[in-house]
């Protein structure tokens, strides 16, 4: 994805980049039936930025959310600031999230800062419950 603009480089958190990443789950027996995208997104809205009444998926935070034929499900997400407080723990209460979802086998979560988030991401209901209209 191609950027218009340069994008600032941001210290990693006190504990290393590891704090941006969270795993969870296990590899599904084979056969198993995988879960469907919306449930998992779904479990995505269940996941509040606690400084926003507003679930991550309609904020636009969640940028890749890939779920492949054994279940596994890889998030790729940001979150509205580099400073955020909960940077190091939003991947973990993602991936506990989805790892609830039947179907899903291992959970991937990781925070990127590329591309930069925007209000532009966020769904139409999300601005309507931020006042934004």
């Amino acid at each position: 994805m191609e950027h218009n603009r340069p994008f600032p480089d941001y210290p990693a958190p006190e504990g290393g980049i590891e704090e941006f990443k969270a795993t969870r789950g296990e590899a599904l027996p084979e056969g198993t039936p995988v879960a469907s995208e919306e449930l998992v997104i779904d479990a995505l809205r269940t996941v509040y930025d606690p400084e926003i009444p507003v679930n991550i998926y309609d904020l636009g935070l969640i940028y890749v959310c890939d779920i492949d034929g054994r279940g596994n499900v890889t998030v790729e997400m940001t979150l509205t600031a580099p400073g955020c407080p909960v940077a190091g723990q939003m991947p973990e209460w993602v991936a506990d999230a989805v790892s609830g979802v039947p179907g899903t086998g291992e959970v991937s979560v990781t925070i990127t800062w590329d591309p930069p988030w925007t209000m532009d991401r966020m769904t139409e209901d999300a601005k309507m419950a931020l006042g934004m209209f």
